[in-house]
C-alpha cells in the first residue's frame, strides 16, 4: 500500500489526475487479466487522455457561448427530409474550416438551422478548432458600443480570432446605416480569413431590405457567397411539431419569395 500511494502522489505531482484516481481499480483488472506492464500503462493513460479531450471540449464549448448542447446525431432527419444527410456528413468533416469557407443555412424558424450551427460548433471544439458563437443582435450591437467607445479595432479581433465565427438569426430586425456598415466591416475582414456558419429567416433577395442598402446588402453577399455553401432547410417548426400533430395549430406555408 505504501507503493500504492506513492505512486498516486507522483501521478498527481504529474496532474495526471485521472490516473491517480483510476489506480488502485486498473492495478486490480491488470491483475485478473494478467495484463502486461506495458498493456497496464497505456490503458492508464488512455483513460487519462480521454478525460482530458472531454475537459478540454467543454472548456472550449464555455469559451464558444453556445446557447445550448445539441450534436449532429440528435438531429432529426426524418422530421426534416429537405436535410441532405450526405452534405452534414461531409460539413463534419470541417474542410470548410481548413479553406477558410461558409456554411448558411437559410429558412424559417425551428426547422433546425440553429442546432445544425450549434452542432457544428461543438465538432470544431472537439477538433481542437477555436471557434465563437453569438446572435447576429447581439454581435452587432456589441460592435456598435465599441464604435461608440473608440474601440472598434479592439473589439473586432474579438470576432477576428476565431477559426470558426457562428452568426446566428440573422434577419429578424432591420439594421440602420451603422449597424449595416459595421456587419460589413466584420465580413469583409473575415472574408479569406476564417470560416463562417450563418443561419438566416430571409433569402437574400430581402437583404437589400434589411440593411436599407442594396449596394451594400451584394458587397456583404459577394464575401459570403463566394467560397460557401448554402443549405435551404424547408419544413415545419421541429418546436411545433407535437401541436401540429394534435391539430391545435395549422401548418404554415413556408414557402418564400427568392
Amino acid at each position: 500500500m505504501i507503493e500504492l500511494e506513492k505512486s498516486r502522489t507522483q501521478l498527481e505531482a504529474l496532474k495526471l489526475f485521472t490516473a491517480a484516481n483510476l489506480l488502485e481499480s486498473r492495478l486490480q483488472i491488470a491483475t485478473e487479466k494478467n495484463m502486461t506492464y506495458v498493456s497496464f500503462i497505456s490503458d492508464l493513460l488512455a483513460e487519462e487522455l480521454e478525460q482530458r479531450h472531454r475537459r478540454n471540449i467543454e472548456t472550449k464549448s464555455c469559451l464558444a457561448h453556445l446557447p445550448y448542447r445539441k450534436t449532429l446525431d440528435e438531429f432529426d432527419f426524418s422530421f426534416q427530409p429537405s436535410v441532405d444527410q450526405k452534405l452534414i456528413a461531409e460539413l463534419r468533416t470541417l474542410n470548410f474550416i481548413n479553406q477558410a469557407a461558409n456554411r448558411i443555412f437559410l429558412r424559417p424558424p425551428g426547422v433546425g438551422k440553429s442546432h445544425l450551427a450549434v452542432a457544428l460548433t461543438i465538432e470544431a471544439n472537439s477538433h481542437g478548432y477555436s471557434a465563437d458563437f453569438i446572435t447576429a443582435t447581439k454581435l452587432i450591437e456589441d460592435l456598435r458600443k465599441a464604435y461608440q467607445n473608440n474601440r472598434l479595432d479592439t473589439r473586432m479581433r474579438k470576432y477576428l480570432n476565431p477559426k470558426l465565427l457562428v452568426i446566428d438569426e440573422v434577419g429578424y430586425l432591420p439594421l440602420d446605416q451603422l449597424r449595416a456598415s459595421l456587419f460589413f466591416q466584420l465580413i469583409n475582414a473575415r472574408y479569406e480569413q476564417g470560416s463562417i456558419i450563418l443561419t438566416s429567416n430571409k433569402t437574400f433577395a430581402n437583404w437589400g431590405e434589411l440593411f436599407g442598402d442594396e449596394v451594400l446588402a451584394t458587397a456583404i453577399l459577394d464575401r459570403l457567397l463566394h467560397h460557401s455553401h448554402i443549405v435551404n432547410i424547408r419544413g415545419q417548426s421541429y418546436r411545433l411539431k407535437d401541436k401540429l400533430k394534435a391539430g391545435v395549430l395549422s401548418a404554415p406555408n413556408n414557402r418564400q419569395s427568392s
